[in-house]
């Protein structure tokens, strides 16, 4: 009761900003503000029953990259449509230093995706890793965030530790899928005591091409976990 009060009280001298309009939040306590909360379109059926995408056609299901290739996760989930406002509201997350937007978008995960999540039964949840120098200049991993905070919700332990960036790669906003592919090689390590974990579900805040995903999911097959899924805020809409 005593943490809801302070928290309702900084809310109030240092309000905070809604992910959408990022204006300060109209309301004290609330996370976004009432006029926002449906800007952001979340996916529904049909969605590529692999990677979550969505999909405009009943017939299909998997979206033409998941027929095309073969993905190294088990499945993933997306919460919302990776259109131009949710764009424009993860860029701001991730370069502006709006990291108080990961309450508001760990919430959501948690409405939209939470049973599922709970349902696989995973080990931990894993974020997708920074390089140690892109951490220091943004001052947080904006997938780690998401991670603690839906951890926090489930009751499910987050991993740092799992998977390392060990070389620093370009940008991959903008590369093609065969870019990111190259840009990935050889930069995710494993840590210590993978081998232990079954389950992991990845954590990342968008998925496009599925580069990233894929990396990572061989990476910790390779190192024995048996199933990779992923979960993430928006997914590009491509079929």
């Amino acid at each position: 009761m005593l943490f809801k009060l302070y928290e309702r009280t900084l809310d109030m001298i240092f309000p905070r900003r809604c992910p959408v309009c990022d204006d300060a939040v109209d309301i004290p306590g609330r996370l976004i503000c009432r006029d926002c909360e449906d800007v952001f379109k979340e996916i529904s059926e049909p969605y590529c029953l692999k990677c979550g995408r969505p999909l405009r056609d009943d017939a299909l299901s998997e979206c033409s990259e998941c027929v095309r290739k073969k993905q190294e996760f088990k499945r993933g989930r997306a919460v919302f449509e990776y259109d131009d406002e949710l764009k424009e509201s993860i860029y701001r997350f991730k370069y502006g230093g709006r990291r108080e937007y990961a309450d508001h978008y760990a919430a959501c995960m948690e409405r939209s995706l939470g049973n599922w999540i709970c349902s696989l039964k995973p080990d931990a949840l894993v974020p997708i890793p920074l390089h140690k120098s892109r951490l220091k200049k943004r001052g947080y991993n904006q997938a780690a965030l998401l991670a603690e905070g839906l951890g926090k919700k489930l009751g499910i332990p987050v991993r740092h530790d799992v998977l390392i960036r060990s070389s620093k790669t370009a940008v991959q906003k903008g590369l093609g899928a065969a870019e990111r592919q190259n840009n990935l090689k050889k930069a995710l390590k494993i840590g210590p005591d993978v081998v232990k974990l079954k389950n992991i579900v990845l954590i990342d805040d968008i998925y496009t091409t599925g580069s990233t995903m894929n990396s990572a999911a061989s990476c910790l097959q390779d190192a024995g976990v048996e199933n990779v899924y992923f979960a993430v805020l928006g997914a590009a809409n491509k079929i």
